[in-house]
């Protein structure tokens, strides 16, 4: 009788236990989520929170990217009860759409956002509407306190709070903060992100881009870049484009592509640039010198194609030299011969022409250039003079910095500084002999001494450069069509002081009312190159 109760006792007791542990199961695994929930919100407002995205600055301390305060507004809608009523006054504040609010608000969800940003006078009316199921907290939007200025090359962060384009895009992961789950308003801590610091100088960055504007206007130029950097290092000084946009307000930009860096973004054929190149790699692969002298006929028959100079002119006997001076495409064939198809490829292959930069920008594009790849005699005789053969702005200035920088290319960069770690420059091994740059140097001061370019002289100063001036393919201007368009890239690629070179600088301008570069983008490089002499007070040659 005695065992029979307490076997009696002992199942209650087991029963209990069972309902007990059933219960606990119920809590904890069943509805977990939601109780894990409803205990946060008694503690306060739990998201995903991050530090402060790391901040963007001038080589001279000013302010490219900072985070503004501003206030979001949260919403529970369990907690609303006249749904329609709240979302119209909400609507009517905000100046938002009614129907999405009123959408977010009828979700069976635990919490929505409303606003990211609001204004003091916005938050007092909200709080007065004295509501229950309303949270206002802190917030941090992203802001560039200079507008436009080099917006191209900082880019913006987007509405998933990620970094577009430029350095916001290539640096996001070292400008977001550390992220966490963590009560709002209470115990919470986190990690700030990396602060940025460019080497973009912004006076220097203001003066290209003011030059730029008044090309439009002048010339009215349908858009153009200037690259500015340091040869020896790579360092990029300036890299302004026209037209930019306003990075506070990058939700207006009506096309993606207005968004792009020209500068590394988008290909183009460098026209009569390309010729100093040219002959770099016939001088250092030992096929010609500069004195080397041939006979121009005013053209060059290639299959049944012919190649003739711009305008048609016929010059003679000349000296590479004087090919550069006058920029001759037939000369330009002639040196391309004489170094043969495959010591050409193989030099444009160093300079960098079928391969990125690798400079510290979202985005950067590089093109095959499969026609060379053929071999055909007819890709090969445009390539020497810059047509047929698409790089980037960019591309360019660093095959450049070989010349510039006795034969070693530099890889151009933006950011010096990511937090507490300093970038190093990365120059390349020889790509041409210091002996070629120095022979195809003073062959480019004398362009600017006495052959087409003599109205970029400036008294005291000798200045290596080169015009450029190319058709526009059909192409690249979206239209299905082989061959050129009557529009033109116009281009001037020179670095100063010749000899000791600080500054190397290309100016490309975007179908200027100019026949030639001669009347465009060679004015524009002078005045930069007089303001950057006096801003560095740069010394004179004589």
């Amino acid at each position: 009788m005695r065992n029979w109760k307490i076997n009696i006792v002992f199942l209650f007791l087991l029963l209990i236990g069972a309902v007990i542990i059933y219960r606990l199961a119920y809590l904890q695994i069943v509805h977990h989520d939601l109780y894990r929930a409803l205990a946060q919100g008694q503690q306060g407002l739990y998201k995903p929170v991050k530090g402060e995205r790391g901040r963007i600055f001038f080589s001279g301390g000013q302010m490219a990217g900072i985070n503004v305060k501003t206030k979001q507004i949260f919403i529970y809608p369990q907690d609303i009860k006249n749904k329609d009523s709240v979302s119209e006054s909400i609507s009517f504040i905000l100046g938002q759409d009614k129907e999405s609010i009123l959408e977010k608000i009828s979700r069976d969800t635990l919490i929505e956002k409303i606003s990211n940003s609001m204004s003091e006078e916005q938050e007092r009316k909200i709080k007065e509407m004295g509501l229950d199921g309303i949270h206002i907290t802190d917030n941090l939007l992203r802001g560039y306190p200079l507008g436009s200025i080099a917006s191209k090359v900082i880019g913006f962060v987007g509405g998933e709070e990620s970094g577009q384009y430029g350095i916001e895009g290539f640096y996001d992961k070292d400008l977001q903060g550390k992220e966490e789950v963590k009560g709002f308003f209470k115990n919470s801590s986190w990690a700030d992100g990396k602060d940025i610091y460019l080497t973009i100088d912004y006076n220097i960055q203001y003066m290209a881009e003011l030059l730029l504007k008044k090309s439009q206007e002048n010339l009215s130029s349908e858009g153009g870049q200037i690259i500015i950097i340091e040869p020896s290092t790579g360092k990029v000084l300036a890299m302004a484009e026209f037209p930019a946009f306003d990075a506070n307000y990058y939700g207006k930009v009506e096309k993606l592509e207005d968004f792009q860096n020209s500068s590394v973004q988008k290909l183009y054929e460098p026209g009569s640039t390309m010729k100093p190149l040219t002959l770099a790699s016939a001088i250092d692969s030992g096929s010609i010198s500069p004195e080397t002298k041939f006979n121009d006929p005013g053209f060059v028959k290639i299959g049944d194609r012919t190649i003739e100079n711009f305008g048609k002119r016929v010059f003679g006997e000349r000296t590479m030299t004087e090919v550069l001076e006058m920029s001759i495409n037939t000369g330009a064939v002639f040196a391309e011969r004489q170094t043969g198809h495959d010591s050409f490829f193989d030099y444009l292959s160093r300079f960098g022409f079928f391969e990125k930069t690798g400079i510290d920008l979202q985005g950067e594009s590089y093109s095959e250039n499969k026609k060379l790849r053929t071999g055909s005699d007819i890709d090969f005789a445009t390539a020497s003079f810059g047509q047929g053969i698409e790089i980037t702005p960019i591309q360019l200035v660093r095959a450049f910095s070989a010349i510039a920088n006795e034969g070693k290319t530099a890889r151009p960069y933006v950011a010096w500084k990511v937090g507490e770690e300093e970038i190093k420059p990365e120059i390349s091994g020889q790509i041409i002999s210091p002996g070629t740059a120095s022979k195809v140097s003073a062959m480019m001061v004398s362009v600017v001494e006495n052959g087409f370019s003599k109205s970029v002289k400036i008294d005291g100063y000798y200045i290596a450069g080169k015009t450029g001036t190319a058709q526009v393919p059909w192409s690249a201007l979206g239209v299905d069509k082989k061959g050129y368009s009557d529009k033109t890239w116009q281009s001037f690629i020179g670095f100063f002081p010749a000899f000791d070179p600080k500054i190397l600088m290309l100016v490309k301008l975007d179908n200027p009312e100019t026949s030639t570069a001669e009347y465009s983008a060679a004015p524009v490089f002078k005045e930069m190159a007089k303001y950057i002499i006096d801003y560095y007070s740069i010394p004179p040659d004589y």
